[in-house]
C-alpha cells in the first residue's frame, strides 16, 4: 500500500465519519478497540474500564473530525489520535482520588504508562532527525564539512580553526551561520503548511 494511498484512505475515513456512515464508524471503532483494551488492562484496568474509556474516546475524535477540530497528518493520525485520547482519559482515571481509593499507581503502571510516551516521543524524535539529515544533505559543502567536524567528529573551534587557517572567531561565526541555514531549511516545510 502506497504512502499516498493510505493518506487518502484517511481523508475518506474521515469524510465517511463525518457523514455518519455506519459502516466505516463500525470498522474504525471494531479495528482500534483492541489496542485501548489491553492498554487499560495492562494498566490496572478491566474490560469494563477499557470499553468506558474507549466509547469516550471515540466521541471526542467523532466531536473533533465532524467540527474539523482534527486534520490528519499522515497514514495513521486518525489511529493515534485516538488511543492518544483514549490514554489521556485512562491515566486521568489512573489520578483520579477515586481510583486511588480503591487502587494504588505502583511503580510498574506508572512505569509502563512513561514507557508508552517514551515510544510516541522517539517516533517523534525519528521524525526531526529525518527532517534534519535531509536538510544536512542539501547544506553547501563548508558548511557539512564544518558541522561534521564540530558535532561528530567532536573537534574544538581551535583546532578547526588551525585546520582551516583561520581565525577562531571566524569558524564561530560560520558555524553560527550554518546552524542558522540548517534551521532555516528544517523549519522551512512547516512555515509552507500554514
Amino acid at each position: 500500500m502506497t504512502e499516498a494511498y493510505k493518506i487518502q484512505h484517511q481523508f475518506h475515513l474521515i469524510k465517511a465519519i463525518k457523514a455518519n456512515d455506519s459502516i466505516a464508524l463500525r470498522e474504525f471503532y471494531t479495528a482500534n478497540y483492541p489496542k485501548v483494551e489491553l492498554m487499560v488492562l495492562k494498566n490496572s484496568g478491566s474490560k469494563a474500564h477499557a470499553k468506558d474509556i474507549y466509547q469516550d474516546a471515540f466521541i471526542a475524535v467523532w466531536n473533533n473530525v465532524k467540527t474539523d477540530k482534527f486534520e490528519p497528518e499522515n497514514d495513521s493520525a486518525l489511529e493515534g489520535y485516538l488511543y492518544r485520547i483514549a490514554k489521556n482519559k485512562w491515566l486521568d482515571v489512573l489520578r483520579s482520588k477515586r481510583f486511588k481509593s480503591t487502587q494504588t499507581l505502583t511503580n510498574e503502571r506508572t512505569q509502563f504508562l512513561k514507557q508508552e510516551e517514551d515510544e510516541i516521543d522517539e517516533s517523534e524524535q525519528t521524525k526531526k532527525l529525518d527532517l534534519t539529515m535531509e536538510a544536512f544533505k542539501n547544506l553547501g559543502e563548508p558548511c557539512k564539512h564544518l558541522l561534521r567536524v564540530f558535532y561528530f567528529e567532536k573537534k574544538s573551534l581551535r583546532e578547526i580553526s588551525s585546520e582551516l587557517d583561520i581565525e577562531e572567531t571566524s569558524v564561530r561565526n560560520k558555524k553560527y551561520r550554518c546552524m542558522e541555514k540548517l534551521r532555516a531549511s528544517i523549519l522551512a516545510p512547516k512555515s509552507k503548511e500554514f
